[in-house]
C-alpha cells in the first residue's frame, strides 16, 4: 500500500475501537509485511488473542 494511504489507514486504525482494529488488520488489501508489523506495534497487546482468532 502506498505510503499516504498508508498513513490515513494507521491514523484510523488508532482511532478505532478493538472490532474495528482486527476488522482493518485482517480485511485490508496490498499490505506488506512492514506495514503489518507498523499496526501490530499500535494494536492493544491485552487483546491480541482476539486478533489470533480472526486471522485466517
Amino acid at each position: 500500500m502506498e505510503k499516504d494511504k498508508f498513513m490515513e489507514l494507521k491514523l484510523r486504525f488508532t482511532q478505532a475501537d478493538l472490532q474495528e482494529k482486527i476488522k482493518i488488520y485482517t480485511e485490508t488489501p496490498g499490505l506488506d509485511v512492514r506495514q503489518y508489523k507498523e499496526l501490530l506495534k499500535i494494536y492493544p497487546y491485552e487483546h491480541i488473542s482476539e486478533l489470533e482468532k480472526a486471522l485466517p
